[in-house]
């Protein structure tokens, strides 16, 4: 590569990194906080809840509204208070009982150093889709042990699956088991790639956006899985098959894993079962 093609390359770089230092500054005048232990808890909470409360609200008008239901992949269906709120109880409970003494013993035995510099554009999107990426494969092959094996499924993941039709806030509606592997994942991807304190909390609230999505139970044109080309991507379609129908669709996000193992089903199976079951009753 010649001089003028490497000084390209690092102007480039340093014009990338500039969009997004003021940003890095800013937030670094808050760095006493960001590197308290309360941070990531209290960041994960309002994050969370924070996606998931236009989705409550939605639910609360789809009755009201038709223009709602048309998008709604249940449209009969509207999670009830006694359904809400044991669903925020329980991840509140979760992160101040549980999440919370880890990220402290955490931060007392290595507390986190914000570096000066923000990182450059492209090494922030590249490292948050190879996050993207490894934590799909994690929870695949995860989630699969979990509905393979009857006593794993059992002690740990049917918590999730009490609600047969999902609803934004039953995202996180899961036992301590499963919370502190998808948490473990996350964090072992990061700190594989050695990610910058910036991409970090971009993925999380990425990651976090994501999986409310597909558990929202709405279909909007603007959805996440109809962004993607080639059905690359599933989205709460996908995900909300896996929700009623159980043994398929494993992959949190992407297709290509459940493809290759043959455990992939597209929404029209969804309309194919449903015709035969509207069938079998007018036969009976």
């Amino acid at each position: 590569m010649g001089y003028h093609n490497r000084s390209e390359l690092q102007d480039l770089g340093c014009s990338s990194q500039l969009l997004l230092q003021p940003l890095w500054d800013t937030m670094r005048t808050r760095e006493a906080f960001a590197r308290s232990p309360f941070f990531p808890v209290i960041f994960s909470i309002i994050t969370y809840v924070g996606f998931c409360l236009p989705f409550v609200v939605l639910d609360v008008l789809c009755p009201w509204v038709p223009l709602l239901r048309r998008y709604k992949i249940h449209p009969d269906f509207s999670p009830s208070a006694r359904q809400l709120l044991p669903c925020l109880g329980q991840t509140l409970y979760q992160h101040l009982v549980f999440v919370f003494p880890v990220t402290l013993l955490h931060w007392a035995r290595s507390p986190a150093l914000l570096p000066q510099e923000a990182p450059e554009l492209l090494q922030l999107l590249s490292h948050v889709l190879i996050c993207l990426l490894l934590f799909d494969t994690e929870i695949f092959a995860w989630h699969l042990l979990h509905h393979k094996v009857p006593w794993l499924y059992r002690t740990f993941h049917k918590v999730h699956h009490q609600n047969a039709s999902s609803f934004a806030l039953a995202t996180q509606y899961m036992s301590i088991w499963e919370l502190f592997s998808l948490t473990f994942f996350d964090v072992l991807n990061v700190a594989i790639l050695q990610c910058h304190p910036l991409t970090i909390l971009t993925f999380h609230v990425v990651n976090i956006w994501l999986s409310v999505e597909d558990h929202s139970g709405y279909d909007f044109p603007w959805s996440t899985h109809r962004l993607v080309p080639f059905g690359w991507y599933g989205g709460v379609a996908h995900h909300d098959l896996h929700h009623s129908q159980f043994n398929c669709n494993f992959a949190p996000y992407f297709t290509h894993w459940d493809k290759m193992l043959g455990t992939l089903r597209s929404a029209d199976s969804r309309e194919l079962c449903a015709s035969h079951l509207n069938l079998e009753k007018k036969q009976t």
